[in-house]
């Protein structure tokens, strides 16, 4: 069985930046169209995508993208057996039994959402296989959901006025990512994400973890730096951030370039982000946090 969700973004923080955003993403859904948010992995995509859900106001279908994926994990299929049972006792010394056997057929999460109205939101949808996502082409642009074949049920379903669709994905490049088809794409309104404002960032660490103002916009200041100084283009990203400033406020560390520990979480969290680049990484590292105070 499906599990709907009511969402409750926790600890979501909204600044000028995140504002924009979701204004625009909240006009385009509002009017019937499903939204797209592409970006790098660690931008904060999914929990946008759960702030706008929550914004619609209707229970929500949270999908993950998967390879294995077929349409079937989509729409539903036959799954296990209905046995009926008939007893026929009218003669006291004859005892007749029948049996029918009957598949049963079971919505997955796309048509329980599109049947009874639900805000889909599909995360990282290009890790599934294009042919996977054929049904939501004739879901998202004529609004009736196409049904295998079924001697007891319509092959459509016609989709609920209120069924509204956010999807995220990942860039191309990055790996276990298919190219999404174009027939899809043009169904939806697409806003890239990029890597949020410096104010943003420092606002989330506050904010999700606690830590002090200053501390945060230390931290934040360090990984742009190192992933700019070594023109990175996916990692490290404000997940990152989030990894420092947590164990930082949980175990009492000081953001200090004299904190062994400190020097030792910032390097094991962000050299092997550095690929390649690692012993240069590290001069880099070991750099900016020469010119944090003592």
């Amino acid at each position: 069985m499906a599990t709907v969700l009511q969402a409750r973004p926790r600890q979501f923080v909204n600044t000028p930046y995140i504002e924009r955003i979701t204004r625009r993403a909240l006009r385009y859904l509002q009017s019937g169209f499903a939204v797209h948010l592409r970006g790098p992995s660690g931008t904060g995509k999914t929990t946008l995508a759960m702030h706008l859900a929550s914004l619609l106001g209707r229970p929500i279908m949270l999908i993950y993208g998967d390879d294995r994926f077929d349409s079937s994990d989509l729409i539903g299929g036959r799954t296990g057996f209905t046995h009926r049972r008939v007893v026929d006792n009218f003669i006291h010394s004859v005892v007749k039994t029948e049996e029918d056997v009957q598949q049963r057929w079971v919505d997955a999460r796309l048509t329980l959402a599109c049947r009874e109205g639900f805000t889909l939101i599909y995360d990282e949808f290009n890790r599934s296989r294009p042919e996977a996502n054929n049904a939501l082409l004739s879901a998202l642009e004529e609004r009736l959901l196409v049904l295998p074949p079924g001697s007891n049920r319509s092959e459509y379903l016609r989709v609920h006025p209120q069924f509204r669709a956010i999807f995220t994905s990942n860039p191309e490049e990055y790996t276990g990512v298919h190219k999404a088809q174009d027939a899809l794409l043009d169904r939806m309104i697409t806003i890239d994400i990029g890597e949020p404002d410096i104010e943003t960032e420092k606002e989330i660490l506050t904010a999700r973890i606690g830590l002090s103002a200053p501390d945060a916009l230390k931290i934040v200041h360090i990984v742009r730096a190192f992933r700019r100084k070594l023109d990175l283009t996916r990692h490290p990203s404000l997940r990152s951030c989030l990894m420092i400033g947590r164990i930082v406020k949980e175990h009492e560390l000081a953001v200090s370039k004299d904190n062994a520990d400190f020097r030792a979480l910032c390097a094991d969290v962000l050299l092997p982000r550095a690929g390649k680049r690692y012993e240069e990484g590290a001069q880099v590292l070991n750099y900016l946090l020469d010119q944090l105070p003592g």
